[in-house]
């Protein structure tokens, strides 16, 4: 060995004694500290406590709605829909309405309208216990600007006349009560609109509400937008101010957010919040997330594990955060190569199988349905609880975004009978373990080990 390899080893040799010197000193004091050196920034572990006598009522679900973009045409929700039904899906958000199902015949000033491709999609979502969350858009074309479906029409009047013939068609002749109709889809990226100049947001809403107020309907519906690609300030202000100057409806403000931050959606529904303040007529208008997700372009983790925790974690969030938050998507489109999974956005992919993040609903709907107040959430590990009948239910998420983080998390049972139960224990994915417990108090503390992006539901059942 030459002198200068001696030279290195012995300088590595010196750097290992001064690192495990540290290491030890470290280790009797805080070994979260060395183990943060290597797993990323620091963080705060859960500790839950989950308050059996503290009911706090219902327990809401948000992400009870789902979204189906423009993948096919011809697409049905069809054999999907008892499948669907078993997510107990509220309402199901559609796009493309006017361009993809035919319904503006004539020419500009002479229009009709035909609902027969339209019917069946709706009839699907029927079927499925939901109802229709339709997204007025694009222009048809029957009147689009040189068969731009992302432009304005030479004629805005067309656009208010369809606007009232669909809601006189399905909150109407279709008697469907308590529809929402949304106006456009991400009019910032599709179409370049803005909150003035010649693409004008404001003026495509006022035509279409317009609409809205001259259809005479017996069926409740809310109506309202714009659906952009995210949360802007100018849009909410410029938007409300409309509704109230015009006097038209504005029942919801809608956004898109797709991130891999949970933070990220908290500090939307805040920030919007804080955004309505001025306007107290507006203040309790409905927030509506109507396509959200971990990323807005493919991406591996829609396919796999990583999708369905995000999922699980965000729903939890929006529990008593926002009214409606709809899953994007249903179903995969055709991968022009062939591949059955490329990381496409569907809880389906294009064959009809479920894809994790369908399994992620339905380890939701495990919960119970009267919320109970849990306690002690973490950087990463977080979760909710709820009573089902004289049963405990918890569903608690270890989400890292980084797919680092591991830890073992206490949870403690509060307000318990002294006794026996029998507590069941069923990580994601992976069949339930039962055993039995005891408490001579009235608090019960077990410990869960959670893997990397991993969660875990819990049923506390008395004896």
């Amino acid at each position: 060995m030459d002198f200068n390899a001696k030279h290195t080893r012995a300088i590595l040799q010196f750097f290992v004694l001064i690192f495990l010197s540290v290491a030890g000193i470290l280790g009797a004091y805080n070994f979260k500290a060395i183990r943060q050196f290597f797993i990323g920034a620091a963080g705060q572990e859960a500790n839950i406590v989950i308050q059996t006598d503290n009911v706090q009522g219902t327990l809401s679900r948000p992400w009870r709605n789902l979204a189906q973009g423009g993948e096919d045409k011809n697409w049905r929700l069809g054999p999907l829909t008892n499948q669907v039904k078993v997510l107990n899906t509220e309402y199901i958000r559609i796009d493309h309405l006017t361009d993809f199902y035919d319904i503006v015949h004539g020419t500009s000033g002479n229009l009709s309208y035909d609902f027969s491709k339209l019917d069946p999609i709706i009839a699907d979502i029927r079927a499925a216990g939901a109802t229709p969350f339709l997204s007025l858009s694009y222009m048809p074309l029957a009147f689009a600007t040189n068969g731009d479906i992302t432009a304005p029409p030479a004629n805005w009047g067309d656009w208010q006349n369809t606007t009232r013939a669909i809601i006189e068609h399905v909150s109407g002749t279709l008697n469907i009560p308590n529809v929402y109709y949304e106006v456009w889809n991400e009019p910032d990226l599709f179409g370049g609109y803005k909150t003035y100049g010649s693409r004008n947001y404001l003026t495509m809403y006022t035509y279409a509400a317009q609409g809205a107020k001259q259809a005479r309907v017996k069926q409740p519906y809310k109506f309202g937008g714009p659906a952009v690609t995210a949360l802007y300030q100018n849009w909410v202000d410029a938007l409300v101010k409309l509704s109230i100057d015009q006097n038209l409806p504005l029942d919801f403000f809608s956004w898109h957010r797709y991130s891999t931050s949970i933070d990220t959606f908290r500090s939307d529904v805040s920030t919007v919040h804080n955004w309505l303040a001025p306007y107290p007529s507006k203040q309790n208008i409905e927030l509506l997330i109507t396509e959200w997700g971990h990323d807005p372009k493919n991406n591996a983790g829609y396919d796999n594990n990583f999708g369905a925790i995000h999922t699980m974690a965000v729903s939890t969030e929006f529990v008593d955060l926002i009214n409606r938050a709809f899953l994007f998507e249903i179903q995969d489109g055709k991968d022009p190569a062939g591949n059955v999974h490329w990381g496409r956005w569907g809880i389906f992919d294009s064959t009809g199988a479920p894809k994790p993040r369908y399994n992620a609903l339905r380890f939701l709907e495990k919960l119970g349905s009267q919320k109970l107040q849990l306690l002690g959430r973490g950087t990463w590990v977080k979760g909710i609880a709820a009573k089902d009948g004289e049963d405990t239910t918890a569903l608690i998420i270890n989400y890292d975004s980084q797919s680092r983080h591991i830890e073992t998390t206490p949870v403690t049972f509060t307000g318990i009978t002294p006794g026996n139960f029998i507590i069941t224990e069923q990580y994601f994915g992976k069949s339930p373990i039962e055993r039995p417990v005891a408490t001579t108090s009235g608090e019960l503390r077990i410990a869960i080990p959670f893997e990397v992006n991993s969660a875990v539901f819990l049923r506390l059942h008395h004896l």
